[in-house]
């Protein structure tokens, strides 16, 4: 079955206090804050979209920051529970020494499917990988003291936890056009490499572990790329064919989008590339204004007084 899947396009998570995630991802991580806007569904709080310093599709982390409102979510099957960002060979111990300078826990450097890594959580509990890899560093400007050589590239791969993985599995095989690469314990990795972009889905499979609860520290959703609206729609009657609900084409102001939950139950978005987080501020400027999707523009004043104070 021919796929128009890409690879990744983002992944969504909730955190709490919208100061704090931007600290955390900006002048820790030394991800680029790409986009300042608002949730859709509920302007009065901000959507983040955090990236490598070139704005690569595929590196975009987002967050809704819900503050006080949220509590803190429970980890558990059926949701993508890990977020893991490729860095060259050799910047381990410079992530080491990072994240001990801002006092934050992280595991010692192990190995996973041949390659290092360290893992940590996030303020709000989000685990998060760097994985050591051999795919080629871009030429990517220094942001918030971290230099290419030490830079986040890409999402290299995010984990699904789930009580049974072969339903998901055939969705990412069969569908999404994944290819198995290898299996260590209840752990199963599925890779995909398209137009010189490597993404991998590892999938862990808890038969006996309990539903998660979405809340703070969890990822909401996880979004596959496609080049276009046409991609998008065909991949739209793919998912009907096997008898999935699956929402209507919607405009999420720099991607189109189409929402369904595979049968694990974790939440998958297909977006396209177009038209692109440039089309509202130039390349140079992304992230440094506050972005608001066209029908709430009237309501900026309000909205503005509204959202928390983030300096």
């Amino acid at each position: 079955m021919e796929s128009y899947i890409k690879g990744m396009h983002h992944v969504t998570a909730i955190a709490g206090d919208a100061k704090r995630n931007l600290h955390f991802y900006t002048e820790v991580l030394g991800l680029r804050l790409i986009k300042k806007t608002v949730n859709f569904d509920d302007p009065h709080t901000y959507h983040f979209y955090f990236a490598n310093a070139n704005a690569d599709l595929g590196s975009v982390l987002t967050f809704f920051p819900w503050g006080d409102r949220v509590k803190r979510g429970l980890k558990g099957a059926g949701m993508a529970t890990e977020v893991s960002y490729s860095v060259p060979k050799g910047s381990l111990d410079f992530w080491v020494k990072r994240l001990d300078d801002n006092n934050i826990f992280y595991s010692k450097p192990t190995v996973k499917f041949g390659e290092r890594y360290i893992a940590f959580l996030d303020p709000d509990g989000l685990k998060i990988e760097l994985i050591e890899t051999d795919i080629p560093q871009d030429t990517l400007p220094e942001v918030y003291s971290v230099k290419p050589e030490y830079a986040l590239n890409s999402i290299y791969a995010v984990t699904l936890t789930l009580n049974n993985i072969a339903p998901t599995a055939s969705i990412l095989t069969d569908v999404f056009g994944y290819e198995f690469e290898k299996k260590e314990g209840n752990r199963t990795r599925y890779t995909m490499t398209k137009d010189g972009l490597t993404s991998k889905v590892d999938l862990v499979e808890l038969p006996n572990e309990s539903r998660g609860i979405v809340a703070g520290g969890i990822i909401h959703h996880v979004a596959f790329r496609v080049s276009n609206d046409t991609d998008l729609m065909k991949m739209r009657e793919k998912i009907v064919a096997l008898g999935l609900n699956i929402t209507e084409q919607i405009d999420r102001q720099y991607f189109h989008s189409l929402y369904f939950r595979e049968p694990g139950g974790v939440l998958f978005e297909i977006a396209t590339d177009n038209p692109g987080f440039d089309i509202d501020e130039d390349e140079s400027e992304l992230g440094q204004h506050l972005m608001l999707p066209s029908r709430y523009e009237a309501q900026r004043e309000r909205i503005e007084k509204a959202l928390p104070v983030l300096a």
